[in-house]
């Protein structure tokens, strides 16, 4: 007994220095799985952040022949998805790449800023007069009108649904007139000005015959520009008729018949047929986190000041 007494509490020891050190690895092993699964979610985090900042975004890396795709989607614009930046620098990558063989606008667009879309044509002459060899088309999905045809009017040939909608050929300013409200509400206007033109067609004063002359010169300015463009663009393709700049639209089959478009075609047919590139490639360049936050919240803030100042936007729409 006097044995059992005397080795009872060094087993009792042993047992729980055995149970201690178990607990303690056990520790070990939940924190080192704790700190790796913390370290996996960082990781996934991190990568969705490169990948939304742009980071690991652009072409897709060429092998062999292929067409060479940018989107020109929704309204033509500073700041927007089909914006001269995007567009054109979508372009620059297609037309450096030696693997590619033609370059396709797919186009769907209302139209928008003539000065963004102005860039946009300028830089389809350029590429196309330093790469000669790579052609450059059109392909309408549902509409191509106004900002969007003065892009279109650069390509080789335009190609066209059936029931695609083309042309409007014009340039409009927008805007409102508050007079007849702050009558009745007995509001009255105060404006201070330091030159006579200076509140150009403010929206809270009566229009002025001369500012609304001047207005319309310049209209008919940037609308002779986007005709010549057209005209340009399309050669002796363009059947004129007295309608044609007065900005209506066409659906795709009367578009050709009066030589505003080509031929009918989608995106897969001219580049397996006309192209000859089935292999189809996206430049598109991508908008990012941190382009999305200052369009959404510095934009639309500048537009929104820009509109409740005064004439509007000006679009060739």
């Amino acid at each position: 007994m006097s044995d059992q007494h005397a080795g009872g509490p060094q087993w009792e020891r042993g047992v729980l220095e055995k149970v201690a050190l178990a607990a303690i690895q056990e520790q070990r092993r939940s924190r080192q799985w704790g700190i790796f699964f913390k370290l996996m979610v960082l990781l996934y985090l991190f990568a969705l952040l490169f990948i939304g900042m742009g980071w690991f975004s652009g072409s897709e890396v060429s092998k062999g022949g292929h067409t060479a795709l940018i989107d020109v989607s929704g309204v033509i614009g500073p700041g927007t998805n089909a914006s001269a930046d995007k567009v054109i620098a979508g372009m620059q990558a297609a037309f450096k790449d030696s693997n590619t063989k033609g370059v396709i606008l797919r186009i769907n667009s209302p139209g928008g800023s003539p000065v963004q879309a102005g860039y946009i044509n300028d830089e389809i002459r350029r590429l196309r007069s330093k790469h000669p060899e790579v052609p450059l088309y059109a392909v309408v999905e549902d509409i191509c009108a106004s900002g969007g045809y003065y892009v279109a009017a650069a390509a080789d040939r335009i190609f066209v649904d059936k029931a695609s909608i083309i042309g409007s050929i014009g340039v409009l300013m927008d805007g409102f007139g508050f007079t007849g409200t702050m009558e009745k509400l007995g509001v009255e206007r105060r404006l201070l000005a330091a030159g006579r033109n200076k509140g150009f067609l403010d929206p809270f004063s009566p229009i002025q015959e001369e500012q609304t002359a001047h207005a319309e010169t310049m209209l008919d300015d940037i609308h002779q520009q986007f005709i010549s463009v057209v005209r340009q663009g399309r050669g002796k393709r363009l059947k004129e008729t007295p309608d044609m700049f007065s900005g209506l639209l066409w659906v795709g089959q009367k578009s050709i018949d009066l030589g505003l478009a080509d031929a009918m075609g989608s995106l897969e047919y001219v580049a397996r047929e006309v192209i000859k590139a089935e292999n189809i490639i996206d430049y598109t360049q991508q908008e990012n986190i941190a382009e999305r936050f200052a369009r959404r919240f510095g934009a639309a803030a500048v537009e929104t000041v820009v509109r409740l100042g005064g004439i509007g936007s000006l679009n060739i729409r």
